[in-house]
């Protein structure tokens, strides 16, 4: 319990200001709605203009643009983006934080199981994206309450607000499997956005090509599709298999590599 609480009172700062980020991004983006409201067709029209690969690419539904949550779900795109980074920072930093502090050989000599320090670690970071979430979703759907020029599904809302906490659950858990394979990780940020970063091009220069279907396996931000879960107020069943299934092998090579590895602290 006491390493839990430890670990949930070094990790709530940043979540803090990842979570006002998100929030600020959510306001700015929402504000923009009675304009493209009020001028619909304009907006189609210019949306249209676009090829078809740049609409895909940005998640683009041109019969849904100029609802509330059409506009959202196509801006959310940054939003999750931001949210996968701060959970590949907490999967990253969780596990390699003692090393690169010079804390390892206190913490190990301790007499508790490193098995016990994977979950306490785990949970709390698991918490602190609940957290965000939470608070997140909250000041979005008052924000979105605020801006509405007509009532729009709260159930859809909050359908489209889970793929970030599914997002960031995967990308939690590639950060913990990814740092356990590095004796002494100076740097948190360069792994994290390297991963980041890498998957979500990926994601978007594939989306328009002829085995997009098969392809987002690829790149976990393509596997929660807003316009679907728009279209059919759910989430595509094979991409939610694999979205547990890299959960589960993640979080076990973490804790199978974790428990047998050597910690070095960082020179």
């Amino acid at each position: 319990m006491n390493m839990f609480i430890h670990e949930w009172k070094s990790l709530r700062k940043s979540a803090i200001v990842w979570t006002l980020a998100m929030i600020a991004l959510a306001a700015l983006y929402l504000s923009i709605y009675p304009s493209v409201a009020s001028d619909a067709e304009d907006f189609k029209k210019l949306l249209g203009s676009y090829p078809e690969s740049v609409r895909a690419m940005l998640g683009i539904d041109l019969d849904r643009i100029a609802s509330i949550l059409g506009l959202y779900s196509m801006v959310f795109s940054i939003i999750v983006l931001c949210g996968a980074i701060q959970a590949m920072n907490l999967g990253v930093s969780i596990l390699t934080k003692e090393s690169r502090e010079r804390t390892a050989d206190f913490l190990l000599v301790k007499p508790v199981s490193r098995a016990k320090i994977v979950s306490s670690k785990l949970v709390a970071a698991v918490l602190i994206l609940i957290a965000t979430n939470l608070v997140f979703y909250a000041a979005a759907f008052l924000i979105a309450n605020g801006v509405k020029t007509e009532d729009f599904s709260a159930k859809l809302f909050m359908l489209i607000h889970l793929t970030l906490f599914f997002v960031q659950l995967m990308f939690l858990a590639i950060g913990m499997a990814s740092s356990v394979f590095f004796a002494k990780l100076r740097s948190v940020l360069p792994l994290s956005l390297g991963v980041v970063f890498g998957l979500y091009l990926i994601g978007a220069l594939l989306a328009s090509g002829e085995d997009k279907e098969l392809i987002r396996f690829i790149s976990p931000f393509k596997y929660f599709e807003p316009s679907y879960v728009l279209a059919h107020a759910g989430y595509e069943t094979p991409y939610l298999i694999a979205a547990a299934v890299i959960i589960g092998v993640a979080v076990a090579l973490s804790y199978t590599v974790y428990l047998n590895k050597d910690v070095h602290a960082v020179s």
